[in-house]
């Protein structure tokens, strides 16, 4: 059974700022995926080497709207990111940059 580890890269101003500060690159990845999957997998789709990976979990929100009928409550989902921070002249161009 094979599933999707990394679902996409995080493009903000934050994660450019670490990608060019500290070499460091933002992903949203799948909840169940550990640290060293994920470095295995970095390193095949982008043929670079991770020197670490660091995870989080960003926990889902309570939403909430008005309707003609009533209010309407639900959940966003938890999102897991990982900090993947590679090994010095190592690079991924995720932003688009003609560099």
């Amino acid at each position: 059974m094979s599933k999707q580890i990394i679902i996409k890269p995080v493009i903000t101003e934050k994660a450019e700022k670490l990608s060019t500060a500290r070499n460091t690159y933002t992903f949203f990845v799948d909840k169940a995926a550990n640290k060293i999957e994920i470095k295995k997998s970095i390193e095949r789709i982008y043929s670079v080497t991770v020197e670490s990976v660091n995870t989080s979990i960003k926990p889902g929100k309570l939403k909430s709207r008005n309707t003609k009928t009533g209010v309407i409550t639900g959940q966003t989902s938890s999102k897991k990111k990982a900090y993947v921070t590679l090994a010095s002249g190592d690079q991924i161009n995720i932003f688009g940059d003609n560099e």
